[in-house]
């Protein structure tokens, strides 16, 4: 199943309470509510590792370069794009995301290569 996760960070004077509030009453039942979306789950960020094991550095602690991340299941890549590039999507969901809450932000699409579950 192919995944969108979207990495972002909110601007500055944002409340996070307010935002995760706006997920709760809007963004995830709008995103749900596309045909493509299988499912959608938001992160928010609260610690980190790095390392380069290419230039020898262990895994080290660090802050997250993104406060959040969403990662939302869909039916195909297809179908994704054609709800992103919907008036619906673009007038109601992304022109308020971005103009009241995103600030930087990263948006990456993958197919899913391997998935299990612990019994």
């Amino acid at each position: 199943m192919p995944k969108q996760i979207i990495l972002y960070n909110l601007k500055e004077g944002v409340k996070e309470e307010d935002y995760i509030k706006w997920c709760q009453e809007f963004k995830g039942p709008f995103l749900l509510g596309l045909h493509s979306t299988q499912s959608y789950t938001l992160l928010r960020m609260v610690g980190g590792r790095k390392w380069d094991a290419q230039k020898g550095e262990p895994p080290q602690e660090t802050k997250s370069p993104f406060r959040f991340i969403g990662i939302l299941d869909v039916v195909s890549k297809e179908e994704w794009m054609k709800d992103v590039t919907s008036e619906a999507y673009q007038k109601d969901f992304f022109k308020k995301f971005f103009s009241d809450w995103a600030a930087d932000g990263y948006a990456i699409l993958g197919d899913e290569v391997y998935h299990d579950i612990c019994k």
